[in-house]
């Protein structure tokens, strides 16, 4: 859709003919190759929301600060334009084009942070894009350069001021787990973030710290956590960025057990299937589990299906995708998914078994465990409002038949 290039060596769009050439001989493992080295470049892909981000270079480096960066640029995008997909972004070429000017100079990474970049670069919305008709002017760049960019905290701005001076944490917590034919739990982590909301004034100085953060595996900071004190005693010392952002991400390993289980059975015999899928509580978290979904591929030799539940509502699309939308888990009865499915002439047996994904979420707990001990500000506003929350949903969550 739009390519940057820099100054010096320009790189030939037919690099991206060799891509796509590439990407349809390796089919879905290619998606799996992050760094791919072409005949002439070295390239680095990430994929988000179906739209790949590709860079080249002709010499060596770190291979991880070329996914970083792609990542960042991929992220800002998303929070500037409230979303990605191709619409989003051809209508407004030019801001992604002044980001990227921004982010990135003379081959090297630059400004990337979103609330510098709100400073130089002001985000779309319907007035400036009336005034961009109207004026014929579409540049949204600021005049005078943020004062921060001098400064030795770049991603917090300066001379922030609130009425009220509020910080939020959010344990927000994935949990990917493979569970075999057998109900065998082959594979159980959490993917967790610690996402802040701080809306202080002056220049806060913020300690974290967890009862328990000796589960922590993987962690990864966001640049403002000072890493010493980490190091030292597991605390996280940190200036914060104002507004939203992502303090850390983790994962917590080989965890033993799951908060639902799925039971599916397929018999089949003179060209007939029938499935039987139970779900159900293992392990009580505590809380409430919502959006329950159980969502899966019918196998391509199935002709039609007819499945029903006792409860909630069964979906089959024309790509023979089948969801399973449960809800809530009732008291009274345990949710059960029954049917028959037919399958093509002249075969009596079902030879390739669907894998079952399963969704969940849970408010106001962490599964793995972790719990925020307490946050503290060296200086301590007139008035300080701390929250804490968490939640819990389903990652890659598979369920093999």
């Amino acid at each position: 859709m739009l390519e940057k290039q820099l100054t010096g060596h320009r790189v030939d769009r037919s690099i991206c003919d060799w891509f796509w050439d590439h990407v349809l001989s390796q089919g879905d493992s290619f998606k799996l190759t992050p760094v791919i080295a072409s005949p002439t470049h070295y390239l680095f892909q990430i994929v988000r929301e179906g739209i790949t981000f590709l860079a080249c270079t002709q010499v060596e480096m770190a291979p991880l600060m070329g996914i970083e960066f792609l990542c960042r640029v991929a992220d800002v995008l998303t929070e500037y334009l409230g979303g990605l997909n191709e619409d989003l972004i051809k209508d407004n070429f030019v801001i992604v084009y002044e980001l990227l000017d921004e982010m990135i100079d003379n081959g090297f990474p630059l400004t990337t942070e979103p609330n510098i970049l709100r400073e130089m670069i002001a985000p779309p919305n319907i007035v400036s894009k009336m005034l961009s008709v109207v004026t014929g002017n579409t540049n949204n760049m600021s005049d005078t350069l943020p004062g921060a960019t001098a400064s030795c905290v770049p991603w917090r701005t300066t001379d922030v001021k609130y009425a009220n001076n509020e910080v939020y944490v959010d344990l927000v917590e994935e949990m990917d787990a493979t569970i075999n034919r057998d109900g065998v739990l082959v594979k159980c982590e959490i993917y967790g973030e610690v996402q802040v909301n701080a809306l202080l004034s002056g220049l806060p100085d913020l300690t974290l710290s967890f009862a328990n953060p000796s589960l922590l595996d993987d962690v990864r900071f966001h640049p403002c956590v000072r890493f010493r004190p980490w190091e030292a005693n597991q605390i996280l010392s940190f200036v914060p960025p104002d507004g939203q952002f992502k303090l850390m991400s983790y994962r917590v390993k080989k965890l033993k057990s799951t908060p639902i289980y799925v039971k599916p059975q397929l018999t089949s015999s003179a060209g007939t299937c029938r499935v039987s899928v139970m779900v159900g509580i293992r392990n009580d978290p505590g809380k409430i589990i919502d959006s329950i979904t159980l969502q899966f591929q019918l196998p391509s030799c199935v002709l039609s299906a007819d499945l029903s539940s006792n409860h909630g509502t069964v979906d089959i699309l024309t790509n023979k995708t089948c969801t399973w939308s449960i809800g809530r888990i009732p008291k009274d009865k345990a949710p059960a998914l029954t049917g028959t499915m037919v399958l093509e002439a002249g075969l009596d047996c079902l030879n390739v078994f669907p894998t079952f994904q399963l969704g969940f979420r849970i408010m106001g707990i962490a599964l793995s465990g972790l719990q925020i001990d307490k946050l503290d500000l060296r200086i301590v506003p007139n008035r300080l409002y701390k929250g804490f929350r968490a939640l819990t949903r389903a990652g890659e969550y598979q369920v093999r038949s």
